[in-house]
């Protein structure tokens, strides 16, 4: 590596995720968070089983990327649906949402998003109740969004 090849500090350590964001034991790991003028996050996230993140929405959209396990992903007004290692969502600007791990299998996605220029990353709606999280497809993604993976 040369001296003028930028280098970024190692990732911050597993940060349990807040309670208010989130039902049961999700962690975070920031593995990039660029300085100005990029606003672009990845996170590596860490779902137990059972535990999802309440609604929310991105400013700029999200994109989710399994990277182990078996999840739940449900966007406002559709199904919720059943994501696994490989899947890749794309979730639109402003759209609401929530994904997690399955009842009985952790889940690990990496999360993308672009920060708005005001500094939000997102906003936070009403947690995910039981029964929403319970009804969910019991096969793997359907072939519409199978092929066109993104919220409707």
């Amino acid at each position: 590596m040369s001296a003028e090849e930028p280098v970024l500090p190692p990732p911050a350590a597993s940060a349990r995720a807040a309670a208010p964001w989130v039902t049961g034991d999700v962690w975070v790991d920031e593995l990039a968070s660029p300085a100005a003028p990029s606003r672009l996050r990845v996170d590596s996230v860490h779902f137990a089983p059972g535990a999802r993140t309440a609604w929310h929405r991105h400013p700029l959209g999200q994109l989710l990327h399994v990277t182990a396990g078996t999840g739940r992903v449900q966007c406002a007004g559709g199904p919720v649906r059943t994501i696994r290692a490989g899947d890749t969502v794309r979730i639109g600007a402003g759209e609401w949402h929530w994904h997690g791990a399955g009842p009985d299998t952790a889940m690990t996605h990496l999360a993308v998003q672009e920060v708005a220029e005001d500094g939000t990353a997102a906003e936070l709606g009403e947690p995910v109740d039981d029964a929403t999280y319970a009804t969910y497809a019991t096969y793997a993604m359907h072939a519409a969004f199978a092929a066109e993976p993104s919220c409707p």
